[in-house]
């Protein structure tokens, strides 16, 4: 870990808590087409990649989604998300503990980037808001490139993007996406427990190393 020089952290579950506003989001366009909002726990275990497969989580009611629905209905259901959470982008979304002075170390050491499956449009208004977006030097959301996370396309554009090897760059991130990203890209992951691991149990996603607070990661790569 001595050895890196470019951080790439995933955003919700990472560095943000934002399921209170992305649950409210959820909810809100479920009752809009007449369903039945779901618990704040239940919702919470489909975050992770992206918003339009939350959505179709949603309709279906399960992490697994239901072949039967059909694009019409995923496409009107998400258009009244996006909305929604666009106008609520933080009202309860808060950094976790430990990340704001944790970025503010490990900044002057390395370059970082951020590279989550939310929409782009979204990012920079989010990490302005909470005070951390002069930290990051690249914002990449689903919508980027070509491919999201799992693949590790966004992960390889990072790294010559910047002109960094694979040994040097780290993931940083609190789902199995973000850790298969990261397999397939040749890099090393954290996990971060706290966050959205979707139910699994974190021993068996297969991160180099799991943190249960952001102020660990200072710890492994500062000392």
């Amino acid at each position: 870990m001595q050895k890196k020089k470019l951080l790439l952290f995933d955003l919700d579950g990472t560095l943000i808590d934002s399921s209170k506003d992305l649950v409210t989001s959820v909810n809100y366009m479920l009752e809009c087409l007449g369903k039945t909002p779901y618990a704040d726990a239940t919702v919470t275990k489909w975050i992770g990649n992206g918003a339009q497969t939350l959505v179709a989580r949603a309709l279906s009611g399960s992490f697994e989604i239901d072949p039967s629905l059909k694009k019409e209905e995923i496409e009107k259901a998400l258009n009244i998300f996006l909305e929604h959470y666009k106008n609520n982008l933080c009202v309860d979304t808060k950094l976790y503990e430990g990340v704001a002075e944790g970025l503010a170390a490990l900044h002057p050491h390395f370059t970082m980037a951020v590279i989550t499956n939310k929409p782009f449009a979204f990012i920079e208004p989010i990490v302005k808001r909470l005070g951390i977006a002069a930290y990051f030097s690249l914002l990449l959301g689903a919508d980027s490139l070509k491919e999201k996370k799992p693949s590790p396309l966004p992960l390889l554009y990072a790294m010559e993007y910047f002109g960094v090897r694979r040994e040097q760059t780290l993931m940083v991130g609190d789902s199995q996406n973000d850790i298969l990203a990261a397999r397939q890209a040749g890099i090393e992951s954290v996990l971060a427990t706290y966050g959205y691991t979707q139910g699994k149990e974190p021993k068996k996603i297969g991160a180099d190393i799991m943190i249960k607070d952001f102020r660990q990661l200072q710890k492994v790569l500062l000392g």
